[in-house]
């Protein structure tokens, strides 16, 4: 480090030094000469190192002060308001100002003779507030919650940075990668219509979307209190409770000859979304599960033609989720005529909603509480009234025995076509 050269000039003691190169931008100056307000030398030699602390202080804040990012930018111009002995104040509060307080801060944005912008932008509120986004907010919080990484595996590092990846990637996919400031009521309450609608959609437990609103308000409202942005985040009332998922009723055995499988009633649907509400008539399979059919998953060769739902590219619901289930009747047809699956829908959260909004447009809800989903509660009613055995009916819906033990197969493949085929559509 350069030493500090003291000179004597005017009847007092004055610091002068070379501006590093760095500052080249923000201060014009080859050199500096500072006054040390002192006629005595050992006082000066004592001051001077502050004095040159202050100068490079200010020319760093200056410095940062055009960097690109708005969020750097905005923390500079606070920085350099503080070193320059003032508050940093938006513009509107500047303005309601005394007359005197405004002047004052007017006249600090003088430097070396000249008006400085980067001073004005500081003192005067000229600089843009830095609107922190959705996924910038995560950026920021792996920081500011660098303490809750202390001793973390690579492994738990990563399961406890994968939900709240997830609750953000969620959050912006649906409503968008909106700043904290501008995000509303609204958008939270659609965001929950979303988790609504999925929850019964895929027969998922309130306890996932409750997760989603949990993270994303841990790292909203840390990122919040850390940077001092003082906003009101609509974060109430949110969760969802136990059982409030919608109760969909099933369609009658009569809606669904005369309405759904009406000839042309589906032609509006293109091939693949035609296919996979035709296949779940007999199948129950939900509709995720039917989406994500690979080609090996559909066997139409063989005696007994059949499905089988399995966790390839995809996550299940749970282990009870993995059966294979025969095809009869339309739903048969429906696989012959997409032996591939379905490339369009697989892995996309997009097959409920385009099938719903269809059904609605053209009057094929028996009810406006009727679905999709409701062709799975459909065939769970029809096989209990056929009298099928409680444990092939939990088998082929994917559910639980309710904490009992599977033992045996359940009924072969070929008993259990025997009986779908007594309530084929």
């Amino acid at each position: 480090m350069a030493q500090d050269i003291i000179v004597f000039r005017n009847g007092g003691w004055s610091l002068y030094r070379r501006v590093p190169t760095r500052f080249a931008a923000v201060e014009d100056r080859k050199h500096v000469l500072k006054s040390l307000k002192t006629d005595s030398r050992s006082v000066a030699e004592r001051k001077a190192a502050a004095v040159w602390a202050n100068l490079v202080e200010g020319w760093e804040a200056r410095l940062a002060g055009q960097d690109v990012d708005a969020e750097k930018r905005f923390a500079a111009a606070h920085n350099l308001a503080a070193h320059l002995g003032f508050n940093f104040l938006p513009a509107e509060r500047v303005a309601a100002l005394p007359l005197e307080e405004r002047a004052r801060r007017v006249r600090a944005t003088i430097v070396n003779g000249k008006p400085d912008p980067l001073a004005a932008a500081a003192l005067l509120g000229g600089a843009p507030e830095a609107k922190i986004t959705v996924s910038k907010a995560l950026d920021l919080y792996w920081t500011l919650a660098k303490d809750k990484t202390l001793g973390k595996s690579e492994d738990q590092l990563r399961r406890w940075q994968n939900p709240l990846k997830k609750a953000t990637r969620n959050f912006v996919e649906q409503v968008g990668d909106k700043a904290l400031a501008d995000i509303t009521g609204d958008d939270m309450l659609d965001f929950r219509q979303w988790w609504l609608d999925r929850l019964e959609a895929e027969d998922l437990t309130p306890n996932s979307a409750n997760k989603d609103l949990t993270h994303l308000a841990v790292v909203w409202r840390t990122v919040n209190k850390m940077k001092r942005l003082g906003l009101v985040l609509p974060l109430s009332d949110l969760s969802f409770r136990e059982g409030e998922r919608r109760a969909r009723p099933p369609f009658s055995v009569e809606w669904i000859k005369t309405r759904l499988l009406k000839p042309g009633a589906l032609d509006g649907l293109n091939t693949e979304a035609r296919c996979i509400v035709l296949g779940m008539v007999n199948t129950g399979y939900r509709p995720s599960e039917g989406a994500g059919l690979l080609p090996q998953h559909i066997r139409l060769d063989g005696k007994t033609p059949y499905i089988s739902i399995e966790p390839v590219g995809r996550q299940l619901k749970n282990e009870t989720s993995r059966r294979l289930i025969p095809l009869t009747g339309v739903s048969l047809e429906a696989f012959r005529a997409c032996p591939k699956g379905f490339p369009t829908y697989a892995g996309k959260d997009k097959i409920s909603a385009t099938i719903n909004a269809f059904l609605a447009a053209n009057g094929l809800k028996q009810t406006p509480d009727h679905s999709l989903y409701s062709l799975r509660h459909s065939f769970e009613d029809r096989m209990l009234t056929a009298g099928i055995d409680e444990r092939i009916r939990r088998d082929l819906m994917g559910h639980s025995l309710g904490g009992r033990e599977r033992y045996g197969e359940g009924g072969a493949l070929e008993h259990r076509a025997k009986l779908l085929e007594g309530i084929a559509l």
